[in-house]
């Protein structure tokens, strides 16, 4: 699982959304994205525009948290649509 802590960030730096949005150039729309973990494919641009600003590194922003239920290797979810064979 990935989890990112931008509300926790902004929250302890009392920095509002719309803030964020302004100093960095992103949409108001794509940081609520971010901030209530919403947003399914992150962009790069974005999040090195947030980082910059706040003076953080990517790890602070965002943390991977181990599965408790596999999901690669021999416990792979394959999906019914795309490329992928059964």
């Amino acid at each position: 699982m990935i989890k990112i802590h931008l509300s926790r960030i902004l929250g302890e730096r009392r920095i509002t959304q719309a803030e964020l949005a302004r100093q960095t150039g992103i949409r108001p729309s794509t940081i609520s994205d971010i901030y209530n973990e919403m947003t399914e494919r992150p962009n790069i641009e974005h999040l090195d525009r947030i980082c910059e600003y706040l003076d953080c590194s990517i790890t602070d922003l965002i943390e991977y948290i181990p599965n408790k239920q596999k999901k690669t290797g021999r416990f792979l979810i394959k999906e019914d649509h795309g490329n992928r064979k059964k």
